[in-house]
């Protein structure tokens, strides 16, 4: 069964960014530069255009000039509400567990440095049609962009984990999943929690279903990937266009 509208969006925007240093020292990651303008601007570009126009930002560190810069969306075209971590960390499980309320029965988990220029209402039909409580993207890698840790076979995934590597890890996770609330049935509230914990936990009950994406991706978690696609952005047509 379809959903009758396109599902929000969850976007982890609540870390400290540390392994881009100083550029992160006083400003939100979502607030980096790239190809000249914050890169929150180009994700909001990328969201806007596949239809996604509920937004919901788990953040933490440096979250209120986020939500100084770019309030409730309506000059975007979207919807934003907002999700602080609080007191201390949740980590990124336990700040999705904390937004439930504001994320509904099913939605879009997007990490905030990801840049990926995909069919994401593809995705949303592939999580529909596989039934499950959650369903994880997956590049074939081949330890070209970080260490695989994904077992995907026959279009399923047999494990997805990020300590016990495997010879038949040859995927890695692309950085968008589909999730139901009821995947985080039984984790404590106000706990940190690590998504990828519940993740691994699902795959290996079968419960974690899987959709192959031939694109690469992008990010900014490191100074590398920053540079590369500010690169990218820059070569590509309109990429400043609001």
């Amino acid at each position: 069964m379809k959903p009758t509208a396109p599902l929000p969006v969850a976007l982890l925007a609540g870390g400290k960014a540390t392994r881009l240093g100083a550029i992160t020292r006083t400003i939100p990651k979502l607030l980096v530069e790239v190809a000249g303008e914050p890169f929150f601007n180009h994700q909001l570009r990328l969201l806007r255009s596949a239809g996604l126009r509920r937004l919901v930002l788990c953040v933490g560190h440096l979250g209120e000039q986020i939500v100084a810069r770019y309030g409730d969306g309506a000059g975007w075209g979207v919807e934003i509400e907002y999700s602080f971590d609080g007191e201390k960390p949740l980590g990124t499980g336990g700040a999705l567990i904390r937004a439930l309320p504001k994320l509904g029965d099913a939605f879009y988990v997007l990490y905030g440095d990801s840049y990926l220029p995909i069919d994401y209402a593809a995705v949303g039909q592939a999580f529909i049609a596989a039934g499950q409580p959650a369903l994880m993207t997956v590049y074939e890698n081949r330890g070209a962009f970080d260490a695989s840790n994904v077992w995907f076979e026959d279009g399923q995934i047999r494990l997805y984990s990020k300590s016990e590597k495997q010879p038949r890890m040859h995927h890695i996770d692309y950085g968008l999943s589909v999730m139901r609330a009821a995947a985080f049935a039984g984790y404590p509230r106000e706990t940190s929690v690590d998504l990828a914990t519940v993740q691994a936990e699902l795959s290996r009950r079968g419960q974690l279903s899987g959709h192959e994406i031939r694109e690469r991706f992008y990010e900014i978690g490191s100074v590398a990937g920053l540079a590369e696609l500010d690169r990218h952005l820059r070569r590509a047509p309109g990429a400043g266009a609001s």
